[in-house]
């Protein structure tokens, strides 16, 4: 009798504490999404994560098909919203880019990934 109500409480025990799961900024969504064909060139590449960001240790680029980088190298963190994370892409014409981005998040856990997307001319 003692030991199954040992055996309860120690069962109830495990279950009220918190598991430890680890967190890291994850992308959330972005402008443009990954994989997106546009018809008009972006004037900032935008993603949001799923947590605030350390500005001093967040960077993004953009990369066209010869591996050029074609941003204006000017990436940073929204200070009016730490999940967001941008850079200007001056005058993009019709390609392939890719997005590549390391950010820490304020948990300390880094995130280096990238996506694509396609720009094409209207149909006219």
């Amino acid at each position: 009798m003692i030991r199954s109500a040992l055996a309860a409480l120690a069962t109830m025990v495990v279950a009220l504490v918190p598991a430890s799961v680890p967190a890291h900024a994850i992308l959330v969504r972005s402008q443009p999404a990954p994989r997106a064909i546009v018809t008009r060139p972006p004037e900032r590449v935008q993603m949001w994560f799923s947590e605030r960001l350390e500005p001093a240790y967040a960077s993004a680029s953009v990369w066209n098909e010869a591996g050029m980088q074609v941003d204006a190298r000017d990436a940073k963190v929204d200070a009016g919203d730490p999940a967001l994370l941008s850079v200007s892409t001056p005058n993009l014409g019709p390609g392939r880019y890719t997005v590549r981005y390391r950010v820490l998040s304020v948990d300390g856990h880094v995130v280096e990934s990238s996506y694509g997307f396609t720009v094409r001319t209207a149909a006219r």
